[in-house]
């Protein structure tokens, strides 16, 4: 293995409190030509320092905008269009910058603004080559390409924290999977799959560049490490003060327009490779294994994706890949449970009952609505009772407590995986990254009152609590405002439901073409879809706009750090979400026909509606097609969303550059070109998927297709988000993350309200309890129990007890009684239209059922959750041989450099100092 020896011991970074705001600025870098020289190789010359360049410095120096000659015109015709390096085609370009040079009153202040932030990039030791607008595509844009050389890197490598190779891992692989030759199918090449050797790591550390395994400088960071170091000096640079202010941070000058983009690039088309042989054409290979729809059974090069885009984005893609796999099994499943509905609706005596001429063509049912609706025949609604059965029988009950230990399951194997990547991924003593953990520059420049760090010791901006309460209570009440508004219109959509309904009953009966399709589309269905559709349309508007304002509120508050503007965002947008796509789903599972009231003495919404009563068949089949609909809509919106937009998009801004010569394409105009994947990106990724996950199991038991739907979705879900992660985005500054942070807990939480959910649903939902009460209890014919089940579900009402406002307007055939659904005494009775003692056997059912049903789902849960341990015991012993193995490596280089002072005479190299280093590599050992 060749290690390198060369460092600059001059190159430092000086990280200094200003006197006037004590906010911490890079400074100037010292590195001495030679060194630069060194480095860089012959060609390279270091600029740091020097804001000028000399005329014999040429096309190899940092140029600005204002020290191009007019006449300087670079024939790009030279230059491939996929050259990812500088004109002189040794440095990488590590970032770009782009902006547009207009004539407006603000153009003297950007570029102020430009100059000073570009001279400070120099200072901290960058190297910049800027392409003038004449070289550009439309002519209009300038390119600031940013290069990091040795010095930097190395610099700020100790900075973040960032892990090394030390030694190739020696550590056995895991013993061969026996079904490995049956998933060969969908395995993918090994060079795919892990495109690095495995080694053992350790911080970087300046001091110590002999201990890593520095085989080649230029290649020794791979370029997603190197666009994060110089992503942190861009959001942390200075440009100037401006009311009394300091103002630093690209994000700055990208709002204000300063500059345009910034983001780093692509290494090469994504339906080729690139012709440069230095290049290792990763985005091709992602494209061509992994973002392409006809791959969708293939794994995912999960590693390939965090060396590429880094940790946090292969993080999420791990996560849903796992997700995606464990949704096979609860599909099977739930696809079991349908197709049992589907076989046994036949033997369903409730249905054979409804559509008997006999038995539900002689029951006369209360009219639907006041005056308006007229008496109908049971047996008109047949073919619905047939089609509930699907999904209300006895599987659902089953399907219900399974899916309560499947998300159990989903929940400790992901830990078991997460943390197998944490370790593959060296990501096991990272806590956070840090950069996540430090202050936001919005925190720094908006917050003028300091105070001391009690930790560190040094003066930092902070916001005053005064100031906190307020904007918590301006963000509170904003947060409760738009919650109400959902709650209104759901409202509005019941109120809806309630007045198109005599409509929809009347249109029915009076329109003849109907007719055909009457026992299949009835008014309560014909109801229920037009609303779902309505209320799906409604979501989809509140989202739109609630999604700028959970972002305005958040800034609002200015959050101390990233991770904690992060969280907060999310828990606001999970609660509006949460409201706005399940109060549909709750109201018709546990309201919708819980208040109706009787004939004669109907409950009514804002004393003018009369509220909703189910179909004679419950309100399960209901709930299933306002699931249906808001799912799948959401589904088919967010593809499009996520798609087609996008590909739209960047067609249109390259319709004029698909017609110019292609080595007049340069690859930062390619990349300009393309969709911006913001900080937002995956927090909207993720948030999608919980919305998804929470329809899957707070109301799976009304819907066993669900996790089928769920499937196919995220079987697509994948291959569109890579897709246009690799085609139609910038690449992504990378960054670090070691699990998928608060949407965990909110996916246990969710995972515990499902419970309760699923056994509420059971209980009072589905007909399930009154089903099997009725057969225990009250059934009278031994050789078929469930007969007679819907002559006992149905009251019995005297039509002369109607009251004027609720009485029909015409009753031709003279009917005496009607029947509606409730567990009332009969007219002829001493406690006539009162609940029977049935009803109450039903709900003390009910409730038993419930408790029952939550306390077995629990404790297996948790019996589930204590024997799965969170890490796999490999991966334990394996954390272990590593620290240990890395300690050994570390301390025999330092007792090597001890030795070494100690034949060269250094006198501040004791013999006590060796016998200690030699004493703790031996406590090492025994630890």
């Amino acid at each position: 293995m060749n290690r390198l020896g060369k460092k600059a011991n001059e190159t430092l970074i000086e990280m200094a409190l200003s006197a006037d705001d004590d906010i911490a600025i890079l400074t100037k870098f010292k590195p001495s030509q030679s060194e630069g020289e060194e480095c860089n190789g012959p060609e390279t010359i270091s600029t740091s320092g020097s804001e000028i360049p000399s005329s014999s410095e040429g096309l190899n120096t940092t140029e600005t905008t204002l020290l191009i000659p007019e006449h300087q015109v670079i024939d790009k015709r030279h230059q491939s269009k996929d050259s990812i390096f500088f004109r002189d085609g040794v440095r990488r370009i590590d970032f770009v910058l782009s902006y547009v040079d207009d004539l407006n009153k603000e153009w003297e202040k950007k570029l102020e603004r430009r100059k000073e932030f570009e001279s400070n990039l120099q200072k901290a030791g960058l190297e910049l080559e800027t392409e003038d607008k004449k070289e550009s595509e439309d002519g209009k844009i300038f390119f600031v390409k940013i290069h990091a050389p040795w010095e930097v890197l190395i610099t700020y490598a100790e900075v973040l924290n960032i892990k090394v190779p030390i030694r190739e891992n020696d550590i056995p692989p895991m013993v061969e999977n026996p079904l490995d030759c049956v998933l060969f199918p969908f395995r993918l090449p090994e060079k795919v799959m892990h495109p690095e050797p495995d080694y053992f790591t350790a911080p970087f550390s300046k001091d110590k560049q002999e201990l890593y395994l520095i085989n080649d400088e230029s290649t020794f960071f791979s370029p997603s490490m190197r666009n994060r170091i110089v992503n942190y000096i861009l959001t942390r640079c200075p440009y100037g003060t401006e009311e009394g202010k300091k103002k630093f941070g690209i994000k700055r000058l990208l709002n204000n327009g300063t500059y345009t983009a910034a983001y780093p690039l692509h290494d090469c088309q994504y339906w080729k490779k690139a012709s440069d042989p230095n290049c290792d054409s990763e985005r091709y290979t992602l494209y061509m294994e992994w973002a392409r729809f006809l791959r969708f059974y293939k794994e995912q090069p999960l590693d390939l994706i965090r060396k590429y885009y880094g940790e946090k984005i292969g993080i999420y893609f791990a996560w849903l890949g796992f997700y995606t796999e464990m949704l096979f099994l609860a599909a099977v499943v739930g696809l079991i449970c349908f197709l049992y509905g589907l076989f046994t609706m036949d033997e369903n005596m409730s249905s054979k009952e409804i559509c008997d001429p006999a038995i539900g063509g002689e029951i006369i049912m209360c009219p639907l609505c006041d005056r308006d609706c007229e008496y109908w025949r049971l047996n008109t609604t047949c073919e619905s009772s047939q089609y509930s059965h699907l999904f209300d029988n006895v599987a659902t009950l089953f399907f219900a407590i399974f899916m309560g230990i499947w998300v159990t399951l989903f929940l400790e194997f992901w830990k078991r995986r997460q943390a197998r990547l944490k370790y593959e991924w060296d990501l096991v003593d990272f806590e956070e990254e840090q950069q996540q953990l430090q202050l936001r520059p919005e925190y720094e420049a908006k917050c003028t009152q300091k105070k001391r760090n009690p930790v560190t010791q040094e003066m930092e901006p902070y916001l005053p609590l005064t100031s906190q309460a307020v904007r918590f209570c301006i963000s509170g009440a904003t947060v409760l405002f738009w919650v109400s508004l959902i709650i209104a219109s759901m409202i509005a959509v019941i109120v809806y439901r309630l007045a198109v309904y005599a409509a929809f009953a009347s249109l029915m009966e009076n329109t003849q073409t109907l007719q055909p399709i009457s026992g299949l589309l009835t008014p309560q269905l014909a109801t229920s879809v037009t609303a779902s559709c309505l209320n799906f349309v409604i979501i989809m508007i509140l989202n739109f706009f609630y999604e700028r304002i959970a972002i305005w509120i958040t800034d609002m508050e200015i959050p101390r750090t990233h991770m904690e503007y992060e969280n907060r965002l999310t828990m606001k947008m999970f609660l509006f979400q949460f409201v706005n796509y399940y109060s549909s789903c709750f109201y018709v599972a546990f309201f919708k026909g819980k208040f109706v009231g009787y004939p004669g003495a109907y409950t009514y919404m804002f004393n003018r509606w009369r509220n909703e009563e189910c179909d004679p068949a419950g309100c399960l089949i209901e709930l299933t097609t306002q699931l249906t609909i808001v799912m799948a809509g959401k589904q088919i919106w967010g593809n499009i969303q996520e798609a087609i937009v996008p590909w739209i998009c960047n067609w249109w801004g390259r319709r004029k550059a698909r017609n110019n010569p292609e080595n007049l394409y340069s690859r930062w105009e390619q990349d300009h070109d393309l969709q911006t994947f913001g900080a937002l990106g995956l927090f909207y990724e993720y948030l999608e998927m919980v919305i998804q996950f929470g329809f899957i199991t707070l109301f799976v038991a009304s819907f066993p297709l669900a996790p089928l739907l769920a499937l196919m979705n995220n079987i697509l879900e994948i291959r569109v988000d890579s897709w246009k992660l690799t085609t139609q985005y910038r690449r992504p500054v990378a960054a670090k993350a070691h699990s998928i942070g608060v949407w965990q807990e909110i996916l246990n939480g969710m995972a515990i309200l499902s419970v309760v959910t699923n056994a509420f649903i059971v209980a009072f939902t589905s007909d399930m309890i009154p089903r099997l009460v009725y057969y225990y209890a009250y059934s009278e014919n031994e050789d078929s129990p469930m007969s007679g089940y819907i002559n006992n579900s149905l009251s019995v009402f005297l039509i002369s007890d109607f009251p004027e406002r609720n009485e029909p307007n015409e009753n031709p055939e003279n009917f005496v009684v009607c029947r509606y659904r409730d567990y009332r005494y009969p007219p002829e009775h001493e406690r006539k239209y009162l609940h029977s003692m049935q009803f109450w056997h039903i709900l003390a059912a009910k409730l038993a059922f419930i408790i029952i049903m939550e306390h077995v789902v629990f404790i297996v849960k948790f019996f589930v959750a204590w024997m799965i341990p969170d890490v796999p015991a490999d991966v334990k012993a394996k954390i272990k041989r590593e620290k240990y193995l890395t300690q050994k490596i570390l301390h025999e280089y330092e007792l090597e450099k001890l030795k070494e002072r100690l034949c060269q005479g250094d006198k501040r190299a004791t013999e006590k100092e060796f016998i200690a280093t030699e004493g703790r590599m031996e406590l090492s050992r025994a630890m």
